[in-house]
């Protein structure tokens, strides 16, 4: 007890010191050794104070030293792995985890520099969203969406409009903001991730409608986030908001991600049959996804939706290859590399979103914390009045709690402080808070659904109104 008192007085003291202050890493151990008596028993912390030697000297620069960034990187995939393999053994999200690492190795040891992580911001955000909308796009099936299309369309849009409203009204009236500024906070915590609906609903035992249903959603909001962000960036900085400006903006950036998605999706369908045996056609493939983005982002377009499009299209040559008529070989679905490429990812992102956290305002925490109970309670009224009674108990109750905030939100987080835009350093705190509770409120929601009895196999997830005893 005494060994974790220590290291957490520690930490809490370099916490008060403020975000820019680092640990003595190796005065540590020093100091660690006389609080507990280890010096008396003849501990030599000398190695260790020699190792961490190493890391500390750079600690103070904005230019981290490579045998700290690599340091940094292992300890990141080791926990994302470790993680993920919790994930799957209790159903618990491991976005929070990744999360609070990268506030460990960030704001509380100093290990990395706000200053470092700013600098790559614009470059490793547009990366995730790339390689996770395309994931996304991937992993969804055309059939399964489409028979479930009109519930996710209402779901995303009534759901959506609700979480801006709430968020904007707790900003304004809460905070003080101008209502145009707090709309656009609204649209960065609009929807939930992609990124963790669709690792969820994979260990879930819904129905494959009701995971399609969730699938679509996520994909959908995340897209009218990254849309609506956008359109509301300059929007702030104009100082003056165009209802038709930005519809005829949200119009053509659906038009150009459509266009572009299935332009040069469907064509890519056939080339990629072409190179199955070709060792670097994962690669070439993530070539073609890198030079769309440039495009639809020239034409006016965030690039998630192309991103998901072509991934769409991919994820389902097979099926749309009967339409189109051209023979298909054997197709692996289930490709090692980019599930590598699209872990990596994923895990360095979140753990990214940490290092940027900040808690230097318990105001912001607080806003978070109640803006997601809010956007959950809005949720349970839309689901009752959305779902029909074809959807099991089970079903419903999933959607209801599937709230997370994560990818979306904290790429379009990050935009403020490059931008420049007023009150920039709240976007990321306050958002970081949301996605926490909304994870959390998430997690607990998946602990209380697996009490509920899924339907029979027979039923495909699906049961009788008089099943339900209703």
């Amino acid at each position: 007890m005494e060994f974790l008192l220590s290291i957490l007085e520690v930490l809490i003291q370099s916490i008060q010191n403020g975000p820019s202050a680092s640990i003595d890493i190796p005065g540590f151990f020093t100091d660690f050794s006389t609080r507990v008596g280890l010096a008396n028993l003849g501990f030599d912390f000398t190695p260790l104070q020699n190792m961490f030697s190493v890391f500390s000297s750079p600690l103070s620069d904005s230019i981290v030293s490579a045998p700290l960034l690599l340091l940094a990187a292992g300890a990141v995939i080791f926990f994302g792995v470790v993680g993920e393999a919790f994930f799957k053994k209790t159903g618990i999200p491991d976005v929070a985890f990744l999360m609070i690492l990268g506030i460990i190795i960030g704001p509380i040891l100093g290990l990395i520099q706000p200053e470092v992580v700013l600098q790559v911001v614009p470059y490793f955000a547009a990366l995730a969203l790339i390689i996770i909308m395309y994931d996304g796009g991937l992993n969804l099936d055309l059939k399964s969406v489409a028979s479930t299309a009109h519930f996710a369309i209402i779901l995303s849009i009534v759901g959506f409009a609700a979480s801006i409203g709430i968020v904007a009204a707790f900003a304004h009236y809460g905070l003080g903001w101008e209502w145009i500024e707090g709309v656009l906070l609204g649209s960065i915590v609009g929807g939930s991730s992609s990124a963790i609906v669709f690792g969820l609903v994979r260990n879930l035992k819904i129905s494959d409608s009701a995971k399609s249903l969730l699938s679509f959603e996520s994909a959908l909001t995340d897209i009218l986030a990254t849309v609506i962000a956008f359109v509301l960036f300059g929007a702030v900085l104009s100082g003056t908001l165009n209802v038709d400006f930005m519809g005829t903006t949200i119009e053509n950036a659906v038009i150009v991600g459509l266009v572009l998605g299935l332009g040069v999706g469907i064509p890519w369908m056939y080339v990629t049959t072409k190179l199955a045996s070709s060792k670097h056609s994962y690669m070439l493939t993530l070539a073609i996804l890198f030079i769309l983005y440039f495009m639809a982002n020239s034409l006016g377009e965030s690039g998630a939706l192309t991103a998901l499009v072509f991934g769409l299209m991919l994820g389902n040559k097979r099926r749309l290859a009967k339409y189109l008529r051209f023979p298909l070989p054997k197709i692996d679905t289930d490709d090692p590399t980019h599930n590598q490429i699209t872990f990596l990812v994923r895990t360095f992102f979140f753990v990214f979103v940490g290092l940027l956290a900040s808690f230097g305002n318990i105001e912001y925490i607080v806003f978070g914390v109640v803006a997601a109970i809010a956007i959950y309670v809005a949720r349970t009224i839309i689901v009752k009045m959305t779902l029909t009674q074809r959807f099991s108990q089970l079903d419903k109750k999933v959607t209801t709690i599937m709230i997370p905030r994560g990818l979306a939100a904290a790429v379009l987080a990050t935009f403020p402080i490059t931008m420049g835009l007023p009150n920039a350093d709240a976007y990321s705190q306050i958002v970081f808070s949301i996605i926490m509770a909304s994870v959390i409120i998430t997690t607990l929601g998946l602990g209380k659904a697996k009490k509920i009895l899924p339907p029979e196999p027979t039923n495909g997830g699906f049961v009788l109104k008089d099943t339900l005893g209703q």
